[in-house]
């Protein structure tokens, strides 16, 4: 069972529109413990965004993926506003996919 199906149903979506536009895509997965409790393996600061996206010409986007109700945790919001003065970021939902398509596509 996944931690949260419409987000992981999202990511798939994502993924394949990254992958069908030439993308490379990096994704920390979280793991559940034995206790129920979800964990993410990392060495840093809580609330990095879900996925990586680089293209050689297309540049690189940091998306945090949620579902129509998700919010974003202090964490997140941190990593937002330390990222987006520099570089692509992206509240993605499934609302956002054909902007998302369009932009990943080559066109913004």
């Amino acid at each position: 069972m996944t931690r949260n199906a419409p987000e992981a149903l999202l990511q798939s979506k994502v993924i394949q529109l990254a992958k069908m536009n030439g993308f490379r895509v990096q994704h920390s997965r979280p793991v559940q413990q034995k206790d129920g409790r979800w964990l993410t393996a990392i060495a840093g600061d809580p609330g990095f965004p879900d996925l990586v996206l680089a293209h050689r010409e297309r540049g690189i986007l940091f998306l945090e993926l949620k579902s129509n109700v998700g919010k974003l945790s202090p964490g997140q919001v941190m990593w937002q506003q330390a990222l987006s003065p520099h570089v692509e970021w992206w509240l993605v939902r499934e609302a956002d996919l054909d902007k998302l398509a369009k932009r990943l596509g080559g066109r913004k």
